[in-house]
């Protein structure tokens, strides 16, 4: 675990806890997130999750942004409880009162796809080749059923594969 981003988790903690004069319950932290998220904060499980790939690759405002982004979430929920929204005036002023940073929902790191596997699927009609997710593929394999949109018929599996 990074030691930068604990830290900087502890001191957004500090931060809110000087605001609030009050304390709140740390949660577990882990880097263990994929894919296009830089950070999630399951409020039910007291979890942080952060993305390392995208924490190594925008270092600084990471640590700025996303962590204080994600541990807002954390601290409005102890404050205000589960019914607010994820992104609403609650999030959003702590955010901007507490830690003096605009109330962005989204990042805008650069984002690399890896080359994925498509595995190819037709229908009868044969005007379209369909590729298939790994994940969709193994659905088709255990019995779902996909049809084309054209002619209704089932698409089945070609035999062929191909990185995109």
């Amino acid at each position: 675990m990074p030691d930068l981003l604990n830290a900087r988790v502890e001191a957004c903690y500090v931060q809110a806890e000087a605001f609030f004069q009050r304390a709140f319950t740390r949660p577990e932290i882990s880097l263990r997130l994929r894919g296009q998220k830089a950070g999630v904060a399951h409020l039910d499980e007291n979890l942080l999750r952060f993305n390392l790939r995208l924490y190594q690759e925008n270092r600084d405002d990471f640590l700025s942004q996303t962590v204080a982004h994600e541990v807002a979430h954390m601290i409005a929920r102890q404050l205000y409880g589960a019914r607010i929204q994820p992104h609403g005036a609650h999030w959003q002023a702590i955010m901007g009162e507490v830690y003096a940073l605009p109330a962005q929902r989204c990042h805008s790191y650069a984002i690399s796809r890896r080359p994925s596997t498509r595995y190819v699927y037709h229908c009868q009609c044969a005007n379209n080749d369909f590729a298939f997710s790994a994940q969709r593929h193994r659905l088709a394999s255990k019995g779902r059923r996909y049809l084309c949109r054209r002619c209704r018929g089932p698409l089945v599996f070609s035999g062929q594969q191909r990185v995109e």
